[in-house]
């Protein structure tokens, strides 16, 4: 097979692996095979450039980088729909188009809740897309849309037309995305539309194709060109190769229209992507006209809005969680309650003028449902079920340090003002859990963020009262009993942690690892570390004043004497075992450790050679007595070579260790 030949057999087989797989949910072949396929395809195109085609399936991975979104001029206007929120409005909007056409069709299809997109195409090549914008002036997205794997970037007939249709991210797609943000610590999308909408105005198409955006058309430009109906449309769509939601009805009475959006309100619940209504149009193109148009919406169809499901439970408390920016929120402690799946036993309450304009007090019994079927929500107070409940009162003081909050007289919320609140400082938590830290496993920082957002996590004793809410926990998404109860263990062996470990952990300003231990070695109990005065800290070797001061400050400030005093209770080791060091080579000798360890990190490196009583430098001296040099090391290995310091490679450290 000559080159031209290979390079198109592969073009069609990757073209048929993507229809199959993300229009028709049919996978034919394996992951593997599927990146093979693309990855002989691209090493191919890069060698026989001559063979270049837009069309391309490799064109899908992204690479283009914009400087900004170029304006894009509707031909025709996307025009939004007119909402229907109940049956009484339906039956208002079917009547009216009656008066007008008598015995007329309609067709019943899934609302994608997603981001409406215009697809242009020339004989049957994909050439530009754009969003709705205004409805007359979109934003150029042509190189983010090119990226969708169920795009079609050839068509099966060579025809100019414009595909109407929405973009969206499946649920699977969205908890992929969060939890790569999570990993890299940057804010999580609220839910998928946010995250599609958010994706489509990055400017680097590479990251877009990594988000897993997907696709479903609904109408074309001028549809009456094309097709009769609506319900030939879409199977007119289908036909040219692009992705059409199946979940659509043909109905011709009232009772069938009812019961096709309540079948669709059941369905949704089990799709793998979010829908927020039924869009309902008059099948029949020829009588658009006729039906006419009001200045915003076309009166031939409209979109029937789901009522968000909600479910009456009582508010058991108020508590109020400190954000990291130190906004104070209430958060209602619910009588658990399942609502659109998952079991809910906390909802927001945004702010005071929240509370008060809906007069949610303690003991109310209230409709809670879950704003964009995400985040539980307070909506009503149940009036005839109230007896006595007192009104609500705003707090004064910050729930975590005690400071007096502040409110401006232009913004809705309450913030902590205190820079040091162990609240608002949800790194300290992640800190304080980490591995060089009190090493808790599963107390990442996406399960920090995510307790703390919860607001079963504020504080470092926190930690140690998670296991009051274990049932909560097991609801949360991603947990279950195993990962809980290995949470909980984790957080128990904690407790035994060494006390220079938990020192550290406390994350004191200038006190690190090194800092931790030389501290507890000098004072190695915790009622003798509080006591330590400035002038005794100052006589402590590498101690100087900067880092004597930070830890008289930490130690006197009395949230931290009241949080170190319920570590105590808690149980958490407060002494340090001063050990037994044995006659090593190592004894009395400083190191500095350079580069990267295969066996070991540098931290465990350094440990080691504390415990056979050497000392670890963070810099090359005359003192210097080794240098353990990893790969990749640089400046101080050079420095220790011109020296004329002993270099350890990693295999000689590891023999004198045993020496």
């Amino acid at each position: 097979m000559d080159i031209a030949s290979k390079i198109k057999l592969l073009r069609k087989q990757i073209n048929e692996a993507n229809y199959l797989y993300h229009t028709k949910d049919n996978p034919q072949i394996s992951d593997f095979q599927y990146d093979q396929l693309v990855k002989e395809l691209i090493e191919l195109e890069a060698k026989y450039p001559e063979y270049d085609d837009e069309t391309s399936p490799t064109k899908k991975i992204g690479g283009v980088i914009l400087d900004k979104f170029n304006k894009h001029t509707h031909t025709v206007p996307m025009m939004s729909l007119g909402n229907i929120f109940n049956k009484t409005e339906l039956k208002s909007f079917y009547d009216r188009i009656l008066k007008v056409v008598p015995n007329v069709a309609f067709t019943a299809e899934l609302k994608i809740d997603g981001l409406a997109v215009t697809l242009i195409y020339e004989a049957g090549v994909f050439k530009r897309a754009a969003t709705r914008g205004n409805g007359s002036v979109g934003e150029d997205i042509t190189e983010n849309v090119r990226t969708i794997k169920s795009l079609p970037l050839r068509l099966n007939e060579a025809i100019d037309i414009e595909v109407r249709g929405e973009i969206y991210m499946s649920h699977k797609a969205f908890k992929k995305v969060n939890l790569d943000r999570a990993n890299q610590n940057q804010d999580l999308f609220v839910n998928p539309r946010n995250a599609a909408a958010g994706t489509m105005r990055q400017l680097d198409s590479k990251v877009v194709a990594k988000r897993g955006l997907d696709l479903f058309t609904y109408t074309v430009v001028n549809a009456s060109n094309y097709q009769p109906t609506q319900s030939d449309t879409l199977k007119y769509l289908e036909k040219l190769g692009f992705p059409v939601n199946s979940n659509y009805k043909l109905v011709s009475s009232f009772d069938d229209l009812s019961q096709a959006i309540d079948d669709f309100d059941m369905l949704r619940k089990t799709l793998a992507y979010d829908t927020d209504g039924v869009v309902i149009k008059v099948n029949d193109f020829e009588y658009y006209e006729t039906i006419g148009y009001t200045a915003k919406y076309p009166k031939y169809a409209g979109a029937y809005k789901f009522a968000a499901e909600k479910q009456v439970t009582q508010v058991l408390d108020i508590i109020f969680q400190v954000g990291r920016s130190g906004v104070i929120t209430p958060v209602a402690v619910l009588k658990p309650v399942f609502i659109s799946g998952s079991l809910v036993s906390r909802a927001t309450l945004h702010n005071e003028d929240y509370i008060l304009n809906k007069d949610i007090r303690i003991g109310d019994d209230v409709f809670v449902h879950k704003a964009g079927e995400i985040i539980p929500e307070v909506i009503e107070v149940i009036m005839d079920k109230r007896i006595d409940q007192k009104p609500f009162e705003m707090i004064k003081h910050c729930p975590a340090c005690q400071s007096e909050l502040v409110r401006k007289s232009t913004e809705a919320d309450y913030f902590c003002m205190n820079d040091a609140c162990p609240g608002k400082n949800i790194y300290g938590l992640i800190h304080f859990a980490s591995r060089v830290a009190m090493d808790i496993d599963t107390l990442g920082e996406k399960v920090v963020e995510l307790l703390h957002g919860q607001t079963y996590l504020q504080t470092i004793p926190d930690i140690y009262k998670l296991h009051t809410y274990k049932n909560a926990l097991e609801e949360l998404p991603g947990f279950g009993q195993k990962k809980v109860e290995k949470l909980f263990n984790a957080i128990e062996a904690s407790k035994q942690q060494t006390f220079d470990k938990l020192i550290f952990g406390l994350g004191i300003k200038n006190v690190g690892a090194k800092v931790a231990k030389m501290l507890v070695s000098k004072y190695p109990s915790m009622d003798l570390l509080r006591k330590a005065v400035f002038e005794d800290l100052i006589e402590i070797d590498d101690i100087g004043p900067e880092i004597a001061d930070s830890v008289t400050t930490y130690f006197s400030d009395e949230g931290n004497q009241r949080m170190i005093d319920e570590l105590i209770a808690l149980g958490l080791n407060m002494q340090y075992e001063v050990e037994q060091i044995k006659t090593h080579a190592f004894n009395g000798k400083t190191f500095v450790v350079t580069g990267t360890l295969e066996s070991f990190s540098r931290t465990e490196a350094s440990e080691i050679i504390e415990k056979l009583g050497g000392k670890v430098s963070g810099s090359v001296s005359k003192k210097t007595d080794y240098c353990l040099a990893g790969t990749d090391a640089g400046s101080k290995l050079i420095k220790a070579q011109a020296l004329g310091i002993e270099i350890l490679d990693e295999q000689t450290f590891k023999v004198k260790i045993n020496e």
